[in-house]
Parts: C-alpha cells; structure tokens; sequence
C-alpha cells in the first residue's frame, strides 16, 4: 500500500455497506466532513531551500510520553467492526509505530486487555453520561490500567443524524459491545429505530445535555489525570477551557459528524492556538490523510494530530499490520516533507511555511 487512499479502497471491499457508511459517513448534508479536506487541500507549504536535512527528526514528547511523531490515533468506538481484535490490535498498532492511542468510552475490548496489548501511551475517550457514576467508575480503571489523560468530548450534547445510518438502520451488532460500561447502559445501542439510527437515540438516552463549564470541576475532583477537552473549535472556549483547568484541548468538528456546516478544524486551529498562547497542549483531528497534512496542522500551531478513520481502514484491510503500517506510512511522509520544506526539527515548522491559496 503506497498511500492512505489505497487503505481506504481496501477497506470498503472488506466491510459490509453497513459499517461502511458508518465509519465513512457524516452529518446532515456532510459539509463539515468535506470542510475538513477542503481547509486542508487550501494550505499550500512555502518550502525553504539550501538547508542541511540529511538528519531529521519527526519525534516528539506529549504531556511527558515520548511520540515517534506528533500522530495520535483518535477515539473511535467498536474497533472489532473492522477487526475481529478490535482495540487489542489498535494498541499492538500505536505501540509499534511510537503513536498515541485514545480509546473510546465504548470500546468494544476491556480498558484492561487494550493496556496488557500496548506498549505507547494511552488516553481515555468520555462522554458525558447522565449516570455519572461510570464516568467515575471509568476514569479510575484507566488510572488503574495506567493512562495518561482523559479526554472528554464536549462537542456532542446528543449524537447529531447522520443520514447514512438513518437509511441503513444501524445498529450495533449483537456480537460487538462497548464491555466497559453497565450492558443496561448500551441496550438501545442495539435496537432499529424507525427515522433514527441506534446510535442516535442511545445518545438521546444517555449522554447529559445540561452539562456546563461548572460540572467539570466535579470530574477533575474524582481523577489525577489531565482532562482534554475534545471538540473545541473557537478561541472563546479554549480561554474557557484553560480557565476550568484543562490540561489540554482537541480542535476537532468530530470528523463532520456533528453539526454540519461547522468550521474545519484546519480553519479553527489558528484562533485556538493563539488563545491557548502555549500554556496548554492543543491537538488537532479532521481530514489528515498524508504527512504533508500533518506538516501543515503543526505549522499552524499543532503540538498533536490525530487520525481516526485510516486507522479503521489500516485494521479493516490487515489488524494490527496494517494499522501500523497506516500510522508509520504518515510518519515517513511527515519525515519527507519536512526534509523538502527545508524543517529538519518540527521547532523549525512555523506559520512562516504555508500559505492560503
């Protein structure tokens, strides 16, 4: 596989139509979801020449663990509707290529099998349940199983529809389960629903919507980990965000799956970046398809990206291998074009190197 769109092609010929709509599939009218490549594919790179590169590194540090590169693996539930060893395998994956892993709060393997699996460093995924208790519940088997970070996405009061589920009727497969949380927690996850898909309607169900900037103070009470906020797209909320004590956010539109026509998160990032002015780690997800995306993301301010759905396509077309292979191909993609930009070190990539077309 000599790209990620080979990985892609590869993994449609092996997922049901189902699943396929599901990982690929965005809100509404999929504008954000197109938004995301589009930011991107504006940015063109300002490359220097005449620069020594015949070493560079793509390595990193990120709130103390050491990174082959600034690549992270985003949350994403069910890993084993791409590979029958679900999140084990994506671990086996991150840890080989020196990347982060961040699991799902629905992981459909145990938070204690995905830590036994890696060798790299992981985060905790969590939504707002109403039963707060899991939330605590949770967060002390991650410390337990030794994660580094919580990140709690706050950009999904309810899960938006999402037309490709609502006319596929998705649902869980009975045989996959997010095994760490209470099964009457997920029951609807399973259930057809007539006009929604499952997953819409257990988000109806289950997530909190009347949670504010005050309730966080509650969750950083009942854990020792860093809390990252996920789905932070304006420099407003990530004033507010340092200010209630996170240690971090994620500049994030949930992949286009929640509200459409949200700005890309390429868009966003600058403003965030500026208003965090390095107190803080912002990381950045949406549309990265190639190391020169990357490249971009981190001269715009990036100290992280994050990638979701090649990785369920690197699992989907060969587990474990191919996911590796996914999160190393963007790594020695990175380490090329920061060789031909004329960046060595990634504290050479600034925002003197792109420009808008």
């Amino acid at each position: 596989m000599l790209d990620i769109a080979s990985y892609e092609s590869a993994a449609q010929g092996v997922l049901t139509e189902q699943v396929w709509d599901f990982i690929q599939g965005g809100s509404g009218s999929e504008s954000a979801l197109a938004a995301n490549r589009a930011a991107l594919d504006r940015l063109r790179i300002r490359p220097r020449v005449l620069v020594d590169v015949s070493q560079c590194s793509t390595a990193t540090t990120v709130l103390g663990a050491p990174l082959a590169a600034p690549l992270g693996v985003a949350p994403m539930a069910y890993h084993r509707l791409a590979c029958p060893d679900g999140e084990t395998a994506t671990a086996e994956a991150a840890g080989k290529a020196g990347s982060l892993l961040t699991v799902s709060m629905f992981a459909s393997r145990t938070l204690e099998d995905i830590a036994a699996a890696a060798s790299g460093p992981l985060w905790l995924q969590l939504y707002w349940l109403r039963e707060r208790q899991a939330l605590v519940e949770l967060a002390a088997r991650a410390a337990a199983a030794g994660f580094q970070a919580l990140v709690l996405t706050v950009d999904a009061p309810r899960v938006a529809r999402r037309p490709r589920d609502v006319r596929s009727g998705f649902s869980v497969p009975g045989d996959i389960r997010a095994v760490n949380l209470p099964a009457a927690l997920m029951s609807s996850s399973h259930r057809r629903t007539e006009g929604a898909s499952a997953i819409e309607k257990h988000s109806r169900e289950q997530f909190d919507s009347s949670i504010t900037w005050a309730d966080l103070a509650w969750l950083r009470e009942r854990t020792g980990l860093p809390l990252i906020l996920k789905g932070v797209l304006t420099a407003e909320d990530a004033r507010l965000a340092l200010a209630h004590g996170a240690s971090g956010v994620v500049v994030s539109n949930h992949g286009g799956r929640q509200l459409d026509s949200a700005v890309a998160s390429a868009d966003a990032l600058p403003e965030v970046v500026d208003a965090v002015a390095g107190r803080a780690l912002v990381a950045v997800d949406g549309g990265i398809r190639h190391g020169g995306d990357l490249l971009k993301v981190l001269a715009l301010g990036a100290d992280l990206a994050m990638v979701g759905r090649p990785v369920f396509w690197g699992l989907a077309q060969g587990g474990a291998t191919g996911a590796a292979e996914v999160l190393r191909l963007l790594t020695e993609e990175l380490d090329e074009a920061m060789a031909l930009s004329g960046c060595p070190r990634l504290t050479e990539i600034t925002r003197a190197l792109i420009t808008s077309r």
